[in-house]
Parts: structure tokens; C-alpha cells; sequence
């Protein structure tokens, strides 16, 4: 590779790296915390009640004996679980990249090759014309073209998909010379044109002639797409203009049918050019074959195939996938990723090179807490510093060495030779699509190592996740990069029935890993460090949460209105610890949230949704694994909708939380609040109708506790007595909400 060897710029690295600011407030914060909780398992240990002779009271003891130890594991379990999560937080990290230098040592020549992924499954929930938005966005990437390849797979082998990549192409030719003219972000169409205001007639005349006219070809191609989406098929005379149709008159169904490859753009060809003459990246279309006597593996065969194809095709060293709902947001991320790939002293060792999930439709103060931002901008640099963040699914950028099975030091240790021949240049583009069929065939898996040891893994949900640490096992190490611009933009779940199921299964995927071979407690040792170790533990152990939470909100509650005492009273010294540990510990989440941009609304959403997950997403999680592990159900993938109805995505701005239908997780919920209102005000009379003072009530603490699970649970209150809309509770779960309580009741007065 030819390089300026007497520049200085050969000898600068391409990225760094910098701890976190502040770390002696959080030490701080650690150490008092462990002072209290100290103080609370003394106090669980000292005061515990002992059996008495007292013939009248032996049974209230005894479940006030049992109730007290139930706590005191819950309690232990939050704070193993606590000691987990300080692990990704002691010392987060910021990564930095030189993109100025990055262009100073390497030409556009010299820059590798780079295949892009996109995945889809299903037309109706996510429409043709949002995937394509998402392909135009990372075909006009700042990169050289000639050197990018944009392959969509589509597991719904849909015909309005393929239309809609065809129509992609042609005004691609148009769409990519103008951004990059006119340094345009986004650059999805749909997105930019919605957000950016057009350009004032005296600014420049020849700039606002080209908007509108870029603006009324995609206007064009939008509603050809739409409209062909809304009949439900291709005309014949669209049928006619494109060979790939005919695929279609062999396709039995979605589930049934050969494999379709199609090369649209073909990045070899001289003629592939924009209208300005440049070169136009490389464009496939691949719906690879399924028979309903093969399991296709969701997401992960469709990796695989997309794995073998693009090796046939464009065979680029490194690979970027994204989910076709998260469309380019900065037209430098590929750059970005090259600075850590390309740096001669730390690039050899990495995997791949990770970027946040981050959504565009969020509400103002994020409802659902779908944004995961404590995740992404806290826990996910702290995996970066203990050897590297785990997978996370999409917007990554992959070696393609490593997702192909090779060790670390099976793989080059040296730089490897970017400008080596990535493509055929023999070979047609149907031969390359002949060839290539075979590749994505539905058999081709079989008595392989792929799925296994090659590619993405198989047989978990979160086969992302599985993937990523395999990978490190292997000796490879990965980087977490955020930018202030963030690098992608997808769509979030609008109700909460969607949030709770996908939490659901991203929780039973990471169970799944946890009670695997894989568990990194045992198959990392020695592989990967300690470190890195415990903070898989973060997301392995979300569901086993489940039974400490539940516990604790309805335990106390019924041991308070059966008179059962189970915290100190508030008079006692003893009451201070258990204070403590609640208020810091909320107040530091609170401050965390904030630093990383949120709002005090969004972190009271964000209690919210950790009490809703853990009881019951995470418990259905744990049920769910068990009756799998019974043989009583199977593994699926959940496709979240993409599209909205118009008075949902009302409700959602307007940040009412969106029940609307029977669910046994809106259930266990509305069964909890009324159960803990039950309480709360059981709790009140209590404090209000007796004599003692509030400091020697010994229910006092309870009441407190019921009291802010009530404020918590206000919006179920509101969608069971005060809301009219369809988003309400319906009539069932509230039925069914109210005697189930009543039997609780029931039972413990009796």
C-alpha cells in the first residue's frame, strides 16, 4: 500500500479513547450504598422473628417468619444483581475518531470494500417503501461507490418489496449525486424531505431548482410504490419491464418457493452510472428459498445466506447489517468504522465495531423507555472498556474473517491487504446469480458448520447476542462507537403491548444463553476476561428478576392487610439504611439519566416500565422457557409492526400508554395496581383511625411502599376509571383484574 512515509500522520492513531469524567462521585456513591445495604441484611438478620409459644399467634409468626426470609433473598438477590451492573459502570469509556487522518493515509483507492446488509421479512409490517428508504440511505454513504454493495434480503419474498428496490435503483441515479453535491443528511429521502425546509429562492437559484426536482421524482416513485402496496400486486405491464417478475410465477408462498436472486445494479458494469456519470454501488435483491420442511432459522439463515452470496458476489472484507427499519443517519458512519479497522497498532484485533440503536420516534419524554438510553450511553461503554460491547443486532460493522468462524490468531495479525480483488471480474451478472442461488438454498446449511460455528448462530432468540460473544471467545475483541451524530435512526415500538413482547424476547434469548454451554460463567473462562464475563450478566440475568420484583410488590402489601409488620418503624434508627439505599439509589438513576440527556419525565417513565417488564415480560419469559424446556412450545420470532394505526400514533404523542386489547401481561398488571391501592388505603386507615404516631406505626414503611407503587401505577388507573378512548383497558382485564384481586383479599383476611 502506498503511504508518505516521512508524515507524521503515518505514525497518529485513527481513534482513542477516553475514560469518563467524574468517577469519584460514583465511587461515593458505591461506597455508601454498601454501607446501607450492609445495614439493611444486619437488621433482616438481628430482628428476624423467632417462633413463639404463644398459642394464638403462631401462625401470623410463622408467615410473618417466611414473608421476612422471602425479603431478605429479594433483597439479596438486588444486591448480587446491583454488584453485576456496577461492573459496566466503573469506569465507562469515549471513543473519538480521526477521519482527517484516516484520508491523509489511505486514498479512496486504498479503502477496503465494504457489503451492506439489509434485512426484511414481512411486507404488511414493514412497508416497501420504508425499507427502501433505508437502502437509498446507505447506498449514499461518503464512501467511494465503486467499493459499496447493498444486498436486501427479503424472507417475506415479496414481489411489492422487489418492485420497490427496482423503482430504489433507478432514482438512486438521481438521488446519490445530489446528496453528495449538496452534502445532504439524512439520507433517506422520506426522512430528509419531511425534516429539511427548501431552499429560499435567493440563496441559489440552481440548488432550489435541483430540491424540487429531486423532490418530485421521489414524490413520483413514492407514490407508485404506495399505490401498488395498497392494490396488494404488480401490474402486468410493470410485470413486463424487469425480468426478476418471472420468479414470481413459480412462488407457492412466502414459505414455500425457490431461491431469488437478482443483481439490479451491478457495480462492475461501466454503464452502472449516476446521472452525473459516477459509479452507482452495487444493488441485490435476495429472497432465499424456503420449504416447509426446513426450519429457515429467522433472521440468523437469512445472515448466513447474505453471508455466502455477497462472498460469491462482491466478497468485501468488511460487512455492515442493519434492520430495514434503521435507515443511515450520518453519511460518515463507514469512515467512522474504518478509523478503528485501519489503525495499524489496535485495528487487526477487532471483530467488529458497534453502533447504538437510537429511534426517531420517540415521544418527548419517551413512554415506553424504548430509547434504552442508560443502555446505550452508559452500560454499553462500560463493555467497550472490559474487553468489548456485546452485538446488539444492527447498525455493527463486521470483519468478515470473523464472522466466518476464524480465530484471532488464525486470521492475518497484520493489516490485511484492503486493495486485493474483492470482485469477479469475470463473471456476468446471471452467472454471478446462477452461482449463487445454491448459496441461499434452504439445504445448503445442512451437515455444515454454519449456524454452529460459522456465521450467525443458530437456536436463540438473540442470536445477535450469542454471536458477538462467540466471536470474543474466538479471541477477537469489538469497539463501541457513538457519535454526536448518531450513525443510525429506526422506528420504536407505539404501544405497550409491543414494548412488553419484544422485552420478552430479548429476555428469553439472553436466558436461553445463560443456561447454554455458552454461558459465559463457564465457556469464557480463560476465553474472555472476567470483566467481560460479568457484564453479560447484565442482560442474562434480566428475566430471573422477575421473582424478586413480584415478590416485593405483592408481599408487603399483603402482609399489611393482614397486620403483618415487615420493615421498621419509623421512629427506629433501623428505618435510616433502608431510606437511604431507596432514595440515593433512585436519585443516582435520576441523575444518570439526565446526564445522558433525558428528562425527569422520561426517568419516572423508565420506573414505570422496569416495574411493568419485570412482571411480566420477565416472568412470562421464565414460563415460557420452562414449558419449552417441557417440550410444550417452540421458539418465534415476533416481527414488531412497523406500521401504526392513526389513533394509536395519536395517543402515542399525546404519551397515553396504549392497552386497547386483552393480554395476560395487562392482567398481572391491573391486578397488581388495584391489589397495591387496596393496600395503600388499607394502610391509611390504619395509620389515620389508630392512635399511635406516624413514627411508631410499624405500617408505616408498607404504606409508603404501596403508596409509590400506586403513583407509579397511575396510568392503569387512569385507563380503568377516567379514559374513554379505545387505548382504555377493555372491560375483560378489568373483570377479570377486580376478582382476581378479591380472591388475594380473600384469602389473607381470612
Amino acid at each position: 500500500m502506498e503511504k508518505n512515509h516521512g508524515d507524521v500522520h503515518d505514525y497518529l492513531p485513527l481513534f482513542e479513547t477516553k475514560s469518563a469524567k467524574s468517577r469519584t462521585q460514583f465511587r461515593l456513591f458505591v461506597g455508601t450504598m454498601l454501607v446501607g445495604i450492609c445495614l439493611i441484611f444486619v437488621y433482616r438478620l438481628r430482628y428476624m422473628p423467632l417462633p413463639t409459644k404463644e398459642e394464638g399467634a403462631v401462625l401470623i409468626i410463622r408467615i410473618r417468619l417466611w414473608a421476612w426470609i422471602g425479603l431478605f433473598l429479594s433483597e439479596l438477590w438486588y444486591t448480587l444483581y446491583w454488584f453485576v451492573t456496577l461492573v459496566v459502570r466503573w469506569n465507562p469509556v469515549h471513543r473519538h475518531t480521526f477521519k482527517d487522518r484516516l484520508t491523509l493515509r489511505y486514498g479512496e483507492k486504498d479503502l477496503p470494500g465494504v457489503d451492506i446488509f439489509v434485512c426484511t421479512a414481512d411486507p404488511k409490517a414493514e412497508p416497501p417503501l420504508m425499507v427502501v428508504n433505508t437502502v437509498l440511505s446507505v447506498m449514499a454513504y461518503d464512501y467511494p461507490p465503486e467499493k459499496l454493495s447493498v444486498y436486501l434480503s427479503d424472507d417475506g419474498a415479496s414481489d411489492l418489496t422487489f418492485y420497490a428496490l427496482l423503482e430504489a435503483s433507478k432514482f438512486s441515479k438521481e438521488w446519490l449525486p445530489f446528496c453528495n453535491k449538496f452534502r445532504v443528511e439524512p439520507r433517506s429521502p422520506e426522512v430528509y424531505f419531511t425534516k429539511a425546509s427548501r431552499p429560499l429562492d435567493d440563496d441559489d437559484d440552481h440548488h432550489h431548482n435541483q430540491w424540487t426536482s429531486i423532490k418530485r421524482l421521489y414524490e413520483d416513485m413514492k407514490t407508485r410504490i404506495e399505490s401498488a402496496t395498497k392494490v396488494g400486486q404488480i401490474s402486468e405491464a410493470i410485470r413486463r419491464e424487469h425480468k426478476g417478475f418471472r420468479e414470481w410465477d413459480f412462488l407457492s408462498s412466502k414459505r414455500d418457493h425457490q431461491t431469488i436472486i437478482q443483481i439490479l445494479i451491478d457495480g462492475r458494469d461501466p454503464k452502472a452510472m449516476d446521472i452525473e456519470e459516477h459509479p452507482l454501488p452495487t444493488l441485490v435483491y435476495l429472497a432465499r428459498e424456503k420449504r416447509p420442511k426446513y426450519h429457515h432459522n429467522f433472521k440468523a439463515g437469512a445472515m448466513n445466506s447474505l453471508i455466502r452470496v455477497s462472498a460469491q458476489i462482491s466478497n468485501a472484507p468488511i460487512i455492515l447489517n442493519v434492520d430495514c427499519d434503521m435507515y443511515s443517519n450520518n453519511s460518515e458512519s463507514v469512515r467512522d468504522a474504518m478509523c478503528f479497522f485501519l489503525d495499524e497498532k489496535k485495528g487487526q484485533e477487532l471483530a467488529f465495531v458497534q453502533f447504538p440503536q437510537a429511534f426517531e420516534n420517540l415521544t418527548e419524554n419517551d413512554i415506553y423507555s424504548s430509547s434504552l438510553r442508560v443502555i446505550m450511553e452508559v452500560e454499553l461503554r462500560g463493555f467497550d472498556t472490559n474487553g468489548g460491547p456485546c452485538y446488539i443486532g444492527t447498525g455493527c460493522f463486521h470483519r468478515r474473517e470473523s464472522l466466518t468462524g476464524k480465530k484471532f490468531n488464525e486470521a492475518s495479525k497484520e493489516i490485511l491487504d484492503w486493495k486485493r480483488k474483492n470482485k469477479d471480474e469475470g463473471s456476468s451478472a446471471e452467472a454471478l446469480e446462477k452461482a449463487s442461488k445454491v448459496l441461499a438454498s434452504c439445504t445448503y446449511d445442512q451437515n455444515t458448520l454454519w449456524g454452529k460455528k460459522m456465521g450467525v448462530l443458530y437456536g436463540c432468540l438473540v442470536e445477535d447476542i450469542l454471536t458477538g460473544l462467540v466471536i470474543q471467545y474466538r479471541g477477537w475483541r469489538s469497539v463501541y462507537y457513538s457519535p454526536e451524530r448518531k450513525g443510525f435512526l429506526g422506528a420504536a415500538p407505539t404501544t405497550l403491548l409491543q414494548t412488553l413482547v419484544q422485552h420478552k424476547r430479548w429476555a428469553e434469548g439472553c436466558l436461553q444463553i445463560f443456561l447454554s454451554k455458552y454461558c459465559p460463567l463457564t465457556y469464557g473462562y480463560k476465553k474472555i476476561p472476567l470483566r467481560l464475563r460479568l457484564s453479560y450478566l447484565v442482560y442474562l440475568l434480566w428475566s430471573l428478576n422477575c421473582f424478586a420484583s413480584l415478590y416485593y410488590v405483592t408481599v408487603p402489601t399483603l402482609c399489611l392487610l393482614k397486620g403483618i409488620s415487615l420493615f421498621p418503624q419509623m421512629s427506629n434508627i433501623w428505618v435510616a439504611p433502608f431510606l437511604y439505599v431507596f432514595v440515593v439509589n433512585r436519585v443516582y438513576s435520576l441523575r444518570e439519566l439526565l446526564m445522558c440527556g433525558g428528562t425527569y419525565q422520561e426517568w419516572l417513565n423508565n420506573q414505570r416500565m422496569w416495574l411493568f417488564n419485570r412482571t411480566t415480560s420477565y416472568f412470562f419469559t421464565v414460563l415460557d422457557h420452562m414449558l419449552r424446556l417441557l417440550g410444550y412450545t417452540d421458539a418465534a420470532f415476533i416481527i414488531t409492526a412497523k406500521v401504526v394505526d392513526d389513533d394509536v400514533s395519536a395517543r402515542y404523542k399525546q404519551e397515553l400508554i396504549e392497552f386497547g386489547i386483552t393480554s395476560p401481561m395487562f392482567t398481572i398488571l391491573t391486578t397488581l395496581a388495584l391489589l397495591n391501592a387496596t393496600g395503600f388505603i388499607w394502610g391509611l386507615t390504619r395509620l389515620v383511625f389508630t392512635e399511635q404516631s406516624l413514627g411508631l406505626n410499624p405500617f408505616a414503611l408498607q404504606a409508603v411502599l404501596c403508596g409509590l407503587l400506586v403513583f407509579i401505577n397511575l396510568p392503569i388507573y387512569q385507563a380503568i376509571f377516567l379514559r374513554k378512548d379505545k387505548g382504555r383497558l377493555p372491560n375483560s382485564v378489568i373483570y377479570q383484574s377486580v376478582m382476581l384481586t378479591l380472591v388475594a383479599c380473600s384469602i389473607v383476611l381470612y
